[in-house]
């Protein structure tokens, strides 16, 4: 299969929310009136973010939500993706179950996969998201105040119990890992409650480093 018969087949969809979306050199954006784009990249390489053998379609819906993730930590609204790839080999079937797993969440969260790219190497999984802000409502790192209130959505340190388990680091009873184990391959990305907390807020993070690392991102 080749790399436009593959991307063809497996990651091209309508893009309503684009002026123009996969096929060309590069994608046509509008963004609305007086509003900011919001953009950020992730990469999750096989045997440090995910192992090799892991669910296609949950990883799927992991490349995308942890991306979401940075979005919703800004307060802004999801629009767009781009997704690249590194595959071992074109295997169909894998390919088939990562992108209903991606697109199940992008069409959740109206989300247009606009561009991308498609190589032979290690499995690695790179998503820049793109969204829309007005600037005033941006929750940054930099707006903490003294006598601001720390708060957390979500239970912590479950993705990093449920990881430590499958690693044989720690032992878990089956019914704590099958609590921690969505945090892990399925996380929810927390898009609507960083919506609303616009205007409320005054500054906001992704917790991917660990509540202490994160903290001194924004204290």
């Amino acid at each position: 299969m080749s790399e436009f018969d593959l991307i063809r087949r497996h990651f091209t969809r309508p893009t309503p929310g684009a002026l123009l979306g996969v096929g060309d050199d590069a994608a046509l954006l509008q963004v609305g009136a007086g509003k900011v784009l919001a953009v950020s990249s992730d990469m999750l390489v096989a045997g440090i973010h995910f192992f090799a053998d892991a669910d296609p379609y949950c990883l799927g819906h992991k490349t995308l939500a942890v991306n979401l993730s940075d979005l919703a930590a800004m307060g802004a609204v999801p629009r767009w993706a781009t997704l690249a790839i590194s595959l071992p080999q074109a295997d169909d079937a894998w390919l088939a179950a990562f992108s209903a797993g991606f697109f199940a969440l992008a069409e959740k969260y109206s989300v247009d996969l606009v561009g991308g790219d498609t190589t032979r190497g290690p499995l690695n999984l790179c998503v820049t998201i793109m969204g829309e802000v007005l600037p005033q409502q941006a929750l940054r790192r930099s707006g903490a105040r003294v006598g601001d209130e720390i708060w957390v959505s979500g239970r912590l340190g479950d993705a990093a119990l449920a990881l430590a388990c499958l690693q044989g680091k720690i032992v878990l009873s089956a019914e704590d890992f099958a609590a921690c184990a969505p945090a892990l391959h399925q996380p929810q990305p927390r898009v609507a409650l960083g919506l609303a907390l616009r205007g409320i807020a005054h500054s906001a993070i992704d917790v991917s480093d660990g509540l202490l690392a994160d903290l001194g991102h924004i204290l």
